[in-house]
């Protein structure tokens, strides 16, 4: 049974929510604000986080950061505005994903199936596999991605992206592809969704993001990864 952790400080939409998760055969553990949403992270050790943006105390961004920078665990957010401001903060942060209230609950429980699965997802890649491009090497069995020898710390998305665009290397996959490959839904209001997860993961593993040797852009087509004699 997955253990999902969800943060809101509106009681009633608490309640629904967690009647909801339940009904799918979740554990659903909650908090109301960020100080305690912190406290029940580090002591339930959940294997997904819903979060609010507006929270009393430390809001939805700063407990994201917080637990981005101790655990990889897919987080999901929440905020009720409909601008691209919250959304692309909370990205930023760390989180995986996100959610605009008002929405429908199916919609979220299949967004929470779509992260746990991710998450869990290694590949078909055989076992004790390492795909190695240029200095950047994948460990598919441990979900563990180096450069240069040296680990590079990645969440969730950002290692599914890495992994599926390594999968086949230069193969060109659009955003509207990756949307459904990696987050497992294809809504086009959130294809920024996958630039911003494409800007981290650059951020992350290219000597100068402006101009990138590994995850590389075809215009008007998608993203691709560099094939192993041009990526040194």
């Amino acid at each position: 049974m997955y253990k999902l952790l969800l943060v809101d400080d509106e009681v009633s939409f608490v309640r629904g929510i967690t009647l909801s998760l339940e009904h799918e055969g979740y554990e659903v553990h909650t908090a109301y604000d960020g100080n305690e949403a912190l406290l029940a992270f580090h002591r339930l050790a959940p294997d997904l986080v819903i979060l609010d943006v507006m929270l009393p105390g430390l809001d939805g961004f700063a407990v994201c950061e917080a637990i981005r920078q101790k655990a990889t665990v897919p987080i999901m957010m929440l905020t009720a505005r409909s601008d691209d401001v919250d959304k692309i903060l909370g990205l930023e942060k760390g989180a995986d994903d996100y959610l605009t209230k008002p929405f429908n609950t199916r919609e979220l429980v299949a967004r929470v199936r779509a992260l746990l699965r991710r998450a869990d997802w290694g590949g078909n890649l055989g076992e004790n596999l390492r795909i190695s491009v240029g200095a950047l090497t994948i460990d598919t069995v441990k979900r563990k991605v180096s450069l240069k020898g040296r680990p590079v710390d990645l969440t969730n998305k950002e290692y599914d992206i890495l992994l599926t665009l390594a999968a086949n290397r230069g193969r060109t996959y659009s955003r509207e592809n990756l949307l459904q490959l990696v987050w497992g839904y294809s809504h086009l209001g959130d294809l920024r969704n996958v630039d911003v997860h494409i800007r981290r993961l650059r951020g992350k593993i290219e000597e100068d993001p402006a101009c990138p040797k590994y995850v590389l852009t075809r215009w008007g087509a998608g993203y691709y990864l560099q094939d192993n004699d041009h990526a040194n």
